[in-house]
């Protein structure tokens, strides 16, 4: 085999080996800003929605500020945001805030 055909094929596996992992990681993306938006009208059109005065957004970035990573899920019920992140070194940090007054109640390790 010629050293162009060695290179064609190595290029071919490689990218067959990364594209499936660039459109997961799309997936997630549109997956997540899709909970981010769902979270943010639950807590509008929750009652007591006027008490919810915390940016889901400062929330958000309070949350990657002291758990850097991707956020993979985002909730919102009964009063508290629930985030899900996953870290650098593959770990999920679960994080719940008080929608009210954005302050961190709990945070928990999978």
């Amino acid at each position: 085999m010629t050293r162009t055909a060695i290179a064609s094929l190595i290029t071919a596996a490689a990218f067959a080996v990364a594209a499936p992992l660039a459109f997961a990681q799309d997936r997630d993306d549109r997956r997540g800003d899709d909970d981010r938006v769902h979270a943010a009208a639950a807590a509008k059109a929750d009652p007591r929605f006027r008490a919810n005065s915390a940016s889901l957004d400062s929330i958000l970035a309070d949350a990657q500020r002291r758990h850097p990573g991707r956020v993979i899920d985002v909730s919102y019920d009964d009063g508290e945001y629930d985030i899900d992140i996953r870290q650098n070194d593959g770990r999920i940090v679960e994080l719940e805030y008080s929608a009210r007054t954005g302050r961190l109640l709990e945070v928990d390790y999978d």
